[in-house]
């Protein structure tokens, strides 16, 4: 089976920009496509970015056992489809997850061979001012993202491999470098 590469980080860390860098320089690797029950942002497609669920869906998926990993987060909830992760790894692609922290936990327990990347800040102050500098989110949502990045902080020693997006071309050639050491195995 090929290799799945988890990564996390509190929400507004760069995971998405990195992981954008990542598949650019390493085109081999696949980006699992989550399950959301979040309303879809501006040019965001269904299938593409995200498979958007309403909650029913959601609740009957996984009552079917349909995810590998789900979870709720600021008062949303998350998903990696098992058939999704499944047909890329089945056909010999390594997967990248852009998942929560746990997400990334429950991923940990059913695939202890996938490869665990946490993105961390330089600081809890730079948060802040990506989220808000983004415009995706009202206050609200912003105070209730940095919550959890607190509870998200706390726990990036569970992990094998931690980043830190401080400069990106820093942190994608880490990152890279990380992934292609891991692929080469």
């Amino acid at each position: 089976m090929a290799r799945v590469f988890v990564i996390t980080g509190p929400s507004g860390v760069g995971k998405g920009t990195l992981i954008k860098l990542l598949l650019e320089r390493i085109p081999e690797l696949e980006l699992s496509v989550s399950a959301t029950t979040r309303a879809a942002r501006p040019g965001e497609e269904d299938g593409v970015h995200y498979h958007f669920l309403d909650e029913a869906e959601f609740e009957k998926r996984i009552a079917e056992g349909a995810f590998v990993e789900h979870a709720g987060y600021s008062g949303r909830r998350y998903g990696t489809l098992r058939e999704e992760l499944e047909r890329r790894t089945a056909a010999g692609h390594p997967v990248v997850l852009e998942i929560e922290l746990q997400g990334a936990r429950q991923v940990r327990q059913v695939m202890p061979d996938a490869e665990q990347i946490f993105i961390m800040p330089p600081s809890p102050e730079s948060l802040r001012t990506r989220l808000v500098g983004r415009g995706t989110d009202d206050a609200e949502q912003i105070e209730k993202r940095l919550q959890v990045a607190e509870e998200e902080l706390a726990a990036a020693g569970e992990f094998g491999h931690r980043v830190v997006n401080d400069d990106l071309d820093k942190a994608i050639d880490e990152l890279e470098a990380h992934v292609r050491a891991t692929l080469a195995g």
